[in-house]
């Protein structure tokens, strides 16, 4: 305990945003002028929280439209330190195509001219489209290119909020956590394409000649059926020259073509295993002449802007709890102290909800049918009225 206390007392905190002051985050953040048409944010913790004024955040409003809003804070760089961006992210309205990723700028970014042309250093965070795309994406900039990272990192989709968080070290490791749970790490320069590959195959060896990499071969010993060649189509012997059929118009009738129930396709040899087979040759590598170390790839100079460039089909996700900091514990400690005490109580809150919601709907339903059925016996009591009259009629007739 008194490691961590003192290691949130090192921490320092470069960005904090909790949208705890109602209006006042609107003095802090930036719409962006660069399209007339971007969608707009409002504040709100949405239609289920776990507390109606912490859970309070940055939420999309218009269907279908693009999204750019950010923050400034004063610029420092992560050189020789970790770095640390962590935000928390409710996609309440369960979005089915639309970002939920956070971008880092430099200090040069003109906020009101951001847009998905503006110059990054960082991007992180889930974006959702369709049933393939379910992703994190963790992006780095090096010399004014995005650089993806290569590892799969699946994101949450279930509609409630989670907290996503990306460390990045000075000894070039980084570390994704989602609800503060490891879910990738590994090395910058081994998991993004930045540099080119310290070995490479020697150029100046070639494979042996006689060297059989083939798992499997064909059967020498299996023969083609004498009866196997068969045609693919044969005439239908059994259809009849239409009566209307005119020679001089339509040209000479022929027999229509059939699918052969007897074709059997292309004969190939069964398969065996390759008594001669060898393995994979391993081909020697020797050391990239074009391969030079950066030890600098994690360290950006600067950075003094955190912006939303994202595009929504369907609008309604919540950003909040934005952190950017050094220090790990800390970053944890505030992850378990926002999102970690309001996630219980907004579960519950939203399972209240939706089982009041399944009683109206349970009660709606009884009354139209019952409704239903009450005009029914009405319909029969006039009926049988209706029949009473006309018995009475026709026995006075």
């Amino acid at each position: 305990l008194l490691e961590a206390a003192l290691g949130s007392a090192r921490a320092t905190v470069y960005f904090q945003e909790q949208f705890l002051d109602g209006a006042g985050w609107q003095k802090r953040w930036m719409n962006s002028e660069y399209k007339a048409d971007f969608g707009k944010f409002k504040l709100t913790a949405g239609k289920f929280y776990g507390d109606p004024v912490r859970d309070k955040g940055l939420q999309t409003t218009e269907n279908s439209k693009f999204y750019a809003i950010s923050s400034r804070f004063k610029p420092f760089s992560n050189k020789g330190k970790t770095l640390v961006i962590q935000y928390t992210v409710k996609h309440e309205q369960r979005i089915d195509c639309g970002g939920g990723y956070v971008k880092i700028f430099s200090s040069n970014l003109d906020q009101k001219k951001l847009s998905g042309d503006s110059h990054y250093y960082i991007m992180f965070g889930p974006d959702i489209c369709g049933s393939e795309t379910k992703k994190v994406h963790v992006i780095l900039n090096y010399k004014n290119k995005p650089h993806p990272i290569k590892k799969p990192i699946r994101c949450k989709v279930d509609g409630y909020t989670h907290l996503y968080t990306l460390i990045i070290r000075p000894d070039q490791t980084y570390e994704v956590k989602i609800d503060n749970e490891m879910v990738e790490s590994g090395n910058l320069e081994d998991d993004l394409d930045i540099l080119p590959p310290r070995k490479i195959n020697d150029p100046s060896v070639r494979k042996p000649t006689d060297w059989d990499d083939r798992i499997q071969i064909d059967d020498p010993n299996d023969i083609k059926p004498e009866d196997w060649d068969e045609p693919e189509y044969i005439m239908d012997t059994s259809a009849e020259k239409p009566e209307d059929w005119d020679d001089a118009v339509n040209g000479e009738w022929r027999y229509p073509m059939v699918k052969n129930p007897l074709y059997r396709g292309e004969w190939k040899p069964r398969q065996i295993d390759n008594p001669n087979y060898r393995g994979v040759w391993p081909h020697p590598q020797i050391d990239n002449p074009n391969y030079l170390p950066d030890f600098s790839i994690y360290s950006y100079e600067n950075i003094s802007v955190i912006g939303l460039d994202i595009w929504q089909v369907r609008a309604g996700t919540i950003f909040d709890n934005f952190l950017i900091t050094d220090d790990e514990v800390y970053a944890e400690d505030f992850g378990d102290e926002t999102w970690g005490e309001t996630k219980g109580p907004e579960k519950e809150m939203n399972i209240k909800q939706t089982e009041e919601e399944q009683e109206r709907e349970r009660i709606t339903e009884e009354k139209y049918f019952e409704q239903r059925f009450k005009k029914k016996l009405e319909r029969k009591k006039e009926s049988g009225k209706d029949r009473a009259v006309r018995n009475s009629v026709e026995k006075e007739e």
